[in-house]
């Protein structure tokens, strides 16, 4: 028999492994199996809000994710929407990697060069936008809007998906101002027909109709200014508040002046001054509060 300071000392045995004679109590918050607790709007935050302000993708594509039976939290599939997390405690994977849901918000303006891809996920092995910027925060970046490859300027790299959203919907009329060389003389009647909006055929992605479906739309710039014309070339300022894909470049090849050069120098009060192309800095925070408060005044 030990003494009894013998045995207020012995060390304490490892409990038995479940199944051997012994329980342990359940876990109040944890879900059940069926994810009824991503179904309560008490847990916390839209599950798609949640993805997209971790710079997973833009709002709409993460619920194309999550309907699709890429995105699994705690281990449960969750394929149906609304569904609510808590970005503190849960643990959300997409396509099995796990989602950092509570790192930092980064945003970056970047002078992009020409030559240089606006998507994360490139099979042509070509150098992306985020290439050119290793941020010290090592957080996942990614492109507000594009420019087309053969396009340069301004560009806005982050992982907050609410302030991306509101920079590209159409609703905010967030304006951007383009620097166009364009191949032969532009006549006052054709920057009167830009202006008026040239029809261009567009693929639009919506639930109600089958994807790739295509319509006609007249697209239109918010302003122009001729900054110089002869009989080779035409150069202009352009402001759109509604971008579209490539939309300078299909209304010029419409009227027959394929764009020689295109940059974009402006988006809201963000300029490329003191900036050559590759080169990034972060955003300061008064350039954030004024992009957050347009379209709210």
């Amino acid at each position: 028999m030990p003494r009894d300071d013998e045995a207020r000392h012995a060390p304490v045995p490892p409990p038995p492994p479940p199944g051997a004679g012994w329980s342990v109590a359940p876990d109040p918050d944890a879900p059940s199996d069926n994810g009824d607790a991503y179904r309560d709007a008490q847990r916390g935050q839209r599950l798609q809000k949640v993805l997209a302000a971790a710079g997973v993708a833009s709002r709409r594509d993460c619920e194309e994710l999550i309907t699709s039976g890429e995105v699994r939290v705690n281990g449960t599939l969750v394929d149906w929407l609304p569904a609510w997390v808590d970005p503190q405690r849960d643990r959300i994977t997409v396509s099995g990697e796990g989602v950092r849901t509570t790192a930092p918000l980064v945003h970056v303006l970047l002078f992009k060069p020409r030559g240089v891809v606006c998507t994360n996920d490139d099979p042509g092995d070509r150098r992306r936008a985020i290439d050119l910027v290793p941020h010290p925060s090592r957080a996942r970046l990614f492109p507000v809007g594009r420019l087309d490859i053969d396009s340069s300027g301004l560009l806005i790299l982050t992982n907050d998906g609410e302030l991306a959203a509101r920079l590209t919907h159409p609703r905010h009329g967030i304006r951007k101002e383009y620097e166009v060389s364009v191949q032969g003389e532009l006549t006052d009647r054709e920057i009167k027909r830009l202006q008026r909006g040239v029809l261009l055929t567009s693929r639009r992605r919506s639930r109600r109709r089958p994807s790739g479906t295509e319509d006609m739309r007249r697209h239109a710039a918010s302003s122009i200014e001729l900054i110089h014309r002869d009989r080779d070339r035409t150069r202009l300022k352009i402001v759109l508040a509604e971008g579209r894909n490539r939309q300078i470049r299909r209304m010029m090849a419409k009227l027959g002046h394929p764009v020689k050069k295109l940059r974009r120098i402006k988006i809201g009060p963000l300029t490329l001054k003191g900036m050559q192309p590759g080169q990034w800095r972060d955003l300061t925070q008064g350039e954030i509060d004024m992009l957050r408060r347009i379209g709210t005044e």
